[in-house]
């Protein structure tokens, strides 16, 4: 992976960023950018432990001082179908395209191991459909549901709405 992206921090200052595979010790930065929008009811609050248990399914978008300014997941349902989950950037980080660049990095894992459909359950329908996703009814990924749906609090009332791409 290892992707540079670069954005204007400021007008006479560049910001190098750079999306990456994540290590275990990126964890705990990523459980601090998922808690601080699930403390505000916008992603489901994760914690370090449950996160270093699945490094390997995420990349982390990261700033020239290496702090991480966002990160995603894939998670993998069937040799056909994966999620994209814990998508996160942090405030002073969006609309630099970090984003769209760990969707990217996603897409292309999930065309690496043969995934031919990805989805993602979100509250930014559009950013989605920017890179590429339409939306779909929910009850199209019956293993999400029965792996993650049916035991989360806010199944009764989700607001998130499903997205899904072709590779």
């Amino acid at each position: 992976m290892g992707l540079p992206l670069s954005r204007s921090g400021s007008a006479d200052a560049a910001v190098r960023l750079q999306a990456r595979a994540a290590r275990p010790a990126d964890m705990r930065q990523v459980a601090e950018l998922i808690n601080g929008f699930a403390a505000r009811g916008l992603m489901l609050p994760r914690v370090p432990e449950q996160l270093v248990r699945h490094f390997r399914e995420f990349v982390v978008a990261t700033d020239a001082e290496g702090r991480v300014v966002g990160c995603g997941a894939l998670r993998v349902y069937t040799a056909q179908l994966a999620e994209v989950v814990a998508l996160a950037v942090d405030e002073s980080a969006q609309g630099s395209g970090v984003g769209r660049m760990i969707v990217q990095l996603l897409r292309e894992e999930a065309r690496a191991i043969g995934v031919g459909t990805i989805f993602a359950l979100t509250l930014q329908e559009l950013f989605f459909h920017r890179l590429g996703f339409r939306t779909v009814p929910k009850e199209l990924f019956p293993p999400k549901v029965w792996a993650d749906c049916r035991t989360c609090a806010d199944r009764d009332a989700c607001a998130e709405i499903a997205v899904v791409t072709e590779l």
